[in-house]
């Protein structure tokens, strides 16, 4: 299936709900369709374990009677089952209560120009090369050491989506997508134990993956280097953070500079504009329209048109990240990220990895952290972790079972330099990241 040849279908069906919204007293609407499909094979042991098609449609409809709010969602697209949703989205509506911030964004907000940005490149995959590759995957990571015993699976899937968004300012929008992905999940033994590692490839496009076969060998690696690990030493020593676990990082921060934290007082970085957050080398920068990026995207789930701006600018904290509704509780703008953010980079000056352990000298380089010890009013952070104790400016040895611990304020202000190892595969587009100082709990 194109999803190209449904999109003036479906952006027809969404002016006649909005007209069925009109016709049935509403003041403002807004709707939007997504309709995905895709492919996901899962394979263990040498063996085709799992094998799933998804077909999904759905229409989500709110309607708003002065500054009353109701929403109704429907899988059927019929004139009858529109017209009961648009009823029952208007029912839950007169039994609300009024909400001077609810509404549509004003109509200037919304994009005049929607851009190609490249993102749909369906990969016609069928279920029996798909099979083929996650076995070539797991086979390939299964083959790094003897001391791989186990696995947890390979998969590889494709999923191709759309979404249309249309409300009664007369804008009506979509944005077509694919995404493809290759994972391994290895479990390794010695006589010390088992460890349990993985590593995955995701991409608009399917020759933008990385070759299955280099992620089970990657997978089988970071399993292999995992064993035989003990406990770090207790003390106050730098931390080095992957760039998964530094894009967590980062992402507590864009969570307390966020709305719905902001408007509750459920942040540590309240009334935070401004405000010096960070080194004054260090900028966070959200990109919407980047070519084939996994993040991209014209307008927000509000339909506000996207636009690149700096949450963080030379350590600095220049806008908060908003939608409608939470901006009108502050009496703010919106920004245009109302469902999340899109392609955030981290910038400032970056040193090589093999560089950067060296000048971690003697501390903890973290690869995975564990549990949800972070208070989001304090910015109290304390969560199991594990990776490599590194001393001398090398990686000497695993670690797990190990608490670190400090405050967020503290940490990222303490952020002490930046690797070259981007990670592109989250929203939050991170490198390795390391911290001056935490308080780790070992030994």
């Amino acid at each position: 299936m194109d999803f190209r040849d449904n999109e003036a279908q479906l952006k027809s069906l969404v002016e006649a709900i909005l007209q069925e919204a009109k016709k049935q007293g509403a003041d403002q609407a807004e709707v939007s369709v997504s309709v995905d499909t895709g492919l996901s094979v899962n394979v263990r042991q040498g063996e085709l374990e799992n094998l799933e098609f998804n077909q999904d449609k759905g229409f989500g409809i709110t309607t708003y009677f002065g500054q009353r709010k109701g929403s109704a969602s429907t899988t059927d697209s019929s004139t009858k089952a529109i017209a009961d949703t648009v009823s029952a989205a208007r029912q839950i509506a007169t039994n609300t209560q009024d909400d001077p911030c609810s509404g549509l964004a004003d109509k200037e907000l919304m994009p005049t120009q929607l851009p190609d940005l490249d993102l749909y490149h369906p990969w016609d995959v069928s279920p029996e090369q798909a099979t083929e590759l996650a076995l070539e995957c797991e086979a390939a990571g299964l083959a790094v050491d003897d001391k791989l015993t186990n696995s947890d699976g390979a998969q590889v899937s494709t999923q191709r989506s759309m979404r249309v968004y249309g409300n009664s300012h007369g804008f009506i929008g979509s944005s077509i997508g694919t995404r493809h992905g290759v994972s391994c999940v290895l479990i390794g033994e010695d006589d010390n134990g088992m460890q349990r590692d993985y590593w995955f490839s995701t991409a608009r496009k399917a020759d933008a993956l990385e070759d299955p076969q280099a992620v089970g060998e990657k997978a089988g690696k970071r399993t292999v280097a995992r064993l035989s690990a003990r406990k770090a030493p207790t003390g106050v020593y730098p931390v080095l953070f992957a760039p998964p676990m530094a894009s967590g990082l980062f992402g507590h921060l864009i969570g307390a500079i966020s709305g719905g934290a902001l408007y509750r007082s459920a942040s540590f970085l309240l009334d935070s504009l401004g405000t010096q957050v960070m080194p004054s080398w260090l900028s966070l920068v959200e990109r919407p329209h980047l070519a084939q990026c996994l993040g991209s995207a014209n307008f927000d789930r509000d339909g506000v048109a996207t636009l690149e701006k700096k949450f963080v600018q030379d350590g600095v904290v220049e806008n908060y990240v908003l939608s409608t509704y939470s901006s009108r509780k502050l009496k703010m703008q919106t920004t245009g990220n109302a469902g999340g953010l899109h392609n955030v980079d981290i910038e400032g000056p970056q040193t090589r990895l093999d560089e950067l352990i060296k000048e971690l000298g003697t501390g903890l380089y973290v690869h995975e952290l564990m549990g949800q010890g972070v208070n989001s009013v304090t910015g109290d952070y304390s969560r199991g972790a594990a990776g490599f104790w590194v001393e001398g400016g090398e990686i000497r040895y695993p670690v797990e079972e190990v608490t670190i611990a400090g405050n967020l304020k503290d940490m990222l202000k303490n952020i002490a330099a930046l690797g070259d190892d981007i990670d592109y595969r989250a929203n939050v587009r991170s490198p390795s990241v390391m911290l001056e100082q935490m308080t780790i709990a070992g030994e």
